[in-house]
């Protein structure tokens, strides 16, 4: 955290990576299960919140910063913002051009 302009040059090459290996994910399963296709907004909520999921106890944990701490900005930004910045857009954006 120390790193100055290479941490956050860091930070936004993995953001971006985790945010296209999400996307990548969700179209990937899209293309078995048609319902992430036909339902695309309630999914997209659903998937959102396992992201938000999978990045707290799976990933974060995993880094040097260690097992999430939460509080209220947490259950903003992740839960809510999860599911309708990150799950929903993906999901709409999958049905629209993943046909």
């Amino acid at each position: 955290m120390q790193m100055g302009w290479t941490s956050a040059g860091l930070g936004l090459v993995f953001h971006f990576t985790i945010a296209f290996t999400a996307a990548a994910v969700y179209y990937l399963a899209s293309r078995v299960l048609r319902v992430m296709v036909e339902h695309a907004v309630v999914c997209g909520l659903l998937y959102g919140e396992l992201v938000f999921l999978f990045m707290y106890f799976v990933v974060l944990p995993l880094t040097p910063l260690g097992p999430a701490h939460f509080n209220t900005a947490t259950y903003i930004t992740g839960p809510i913002g999860h599911t309708f910045l990150v799950g929903v857009p993906i999901a709409l954006s999958v049905r629209r051009l993943g046909r």
